[in-house]
């Protein structure tokens, strides 16, 4: 049987799962496979495309390509949206690191269309728009970056992070320790992700010149 693309690309999510990205080698991946390394540019031309396709792959299977949100909800499905690429992404070890970088394939603009015209429906102006969806988009791969360094580093340290003797005589990072030591991963991206659509929330009404209708969406749920 021939190799297909979605085999190569099938075949680097588990290898990924495996060997993490430092691993992840097109050598490796052609062995893997049963192939020369040459045979892989018939479905992938570079490394840095692979990324790509193994970034689309994994959000594909969080979320729908057809999806089409409305304006009148924006902050609910840009919300959801990224709670549901949050969760693909951690489903895969360095799953943030492949998606770095990545460009949106030929495949996936069609959905990012889609979402501006929402947004540009609730006020926004195409390039602010944009900006919105980079500025999640990079909030939740940094976020996604650092929590899966944590997780994996936390099975190497010997206790405990940030132990309640090194916080004597710090009051304020006392109260504050829950969220120092990163004991509630879903609790302090939710807080993230709500200030953001909050401070967007804001440049509608300034763009739309009208705070009723930026507001009629009601609060982040």
């Amino acid at each position: 049987m021939a190799l297909t693309r979605d085999e190569v690309v099938r075949t680097a999510l588990r290898l990924l799962d495996e060997v993490g990205i430092d691993g992840l080698t097109t050598r490796r991946l052609a062995r893997e496979l049963g192939v020369q390394s040459p045979a892989l540019y018939w479905h992938v031309r570079s490394k840095r495309e692979l990324l790509d396709l193994m970034a689309e792959a994994m959000l594909a299977e969080a979320l729908p390509p057809d999806r089409e949100p409305g304006p009148e909800h924006w902050p609910e499905w840009l919300a959801a949206d990224a709670r549901a690429k949050r969760a693909a992404l951690l489903a895969h070890r360095d799953g943030a690191r492949v998606h770095a970088g990545t460009l949106p394939t030929a495949g996936e603009l069609p959905a990012v269309e889609g979402q501006l015209r929402a947004l540009c429906g609730a006020g926004l102006r195409p390039r602010t728009a944009l900006r919105l969806l980079l500025t999640i988009d990079r909030y939740l791969m940094g976020w996604v970056t650092e929590e899966q360094a944590w997780r994996q580093d936390a099975e190497q340290r010997d206790g405990a992070p940030f132990p309640d003797e090194a916080l004597q005589g710090l009051p304020l990072l006392q109260e504050a320790a829950e969220v120092l030591r990163m004991t509630d991963h879903d609790a302090d991206f939710e807080y993230g992700l709500r200030v953001l659509i909050e401070g967007f929330r804001a440049e509608i009404a300034r763009e739309a010149g009208n705070t009723g209708d930026a507001t009629a969406a009601g609060p982040l749920r």
